[in-house]
């Protein structure tokens, strides 16, 4: 894995959190401009089906997602906004007990800017625990930060290059179907801030 500068965290729990995402959804560049709307295209084209959404935060991803799908998050506020949002979205502590923790009922999972704010081991704990709600053979989309994204977030603990998320993907058992750069070339990503690594797999087994 190529190297980034290291942050030191702050915590991702809370409101001040929540309060600083819907800060960022409010700068005014991206009220007046159409910023996520590439985004939208490239979680669209994937067709997901029906997604379990790991770490939704505010709902922003989760709100282009087919009917049906769901949302879990730590953050018990950012979980509380993405249902005032209409969204349906649980905390951690809640899917499991949930109507909607069956095995193998989703056919994908989504688990988009998440595992670069945690540990390594940490992270693909967490992966691993939902990945029984996937059905076999369903679609995981991991997606993580480039360098300028990675030091703009004093909550991101381990940078997590296209190499880092085929190590994630071959001990969760996905079978890895393509990675790319997106929006712009790799090459983007140590200016522009919103460019990500995004890996395309396949459910082979269940951890």
């Amino acid at each position: 894995m190529t190297s980034a500068p290291h942050n030191t965290a702050a915590s991702t729990e809370g409101r001040s959190y929540t309060d600083r995402l819907v800060a960022l959804e409010r700068v005014g560049f991206k009220r007046l401009l159409p910023t996520q709307a590439p985004y939208r295209w490239n979680l669209r084209r994937l067709r997901l089906g029906r997604v379990l959404d790991v770490g939704c935060g505010l709902g922003r991803n989760l709100a282009n997602c087919d009917p049906g799908s769901v949302g879990v998050d730590h953050n018990a506020t950012s979980v509380a906004t993405a249902r005032s949002r209409g969204l349906n979205a649980f905390t951690s502590d809640e899917f499991p007990d949930s109507p909607e923790a069956r095995p193998g009922s989703f056919d994908s999972l989504l688990c988009a800017h998440v595992l670069e704010h945690m540990d390594p081991q940490l992270g693909r704990d967490v992966l691993t625990s939902y990945l029984p709600y996937v059905r076999p053979g369903g679609s995981v989309v991991l997606i993580t930060p480039q360098e300028a994204g990675y030091a703009s977030d004093a909550t991101h603990v381990h940078f997590i290059d296209f190499d880092g998320l085929r190590e994630v993907a071959a001990d969760a058992g996905i079978e890895v179907r393509r990675s790319y750069s997106f929006p712009f070339p790799r090459s983007a990503g140590k200016l522009f801030r919103y460019n990500e690594f995004v890996l395309v797999g396949a459910l082979t087994e269940q951890p």
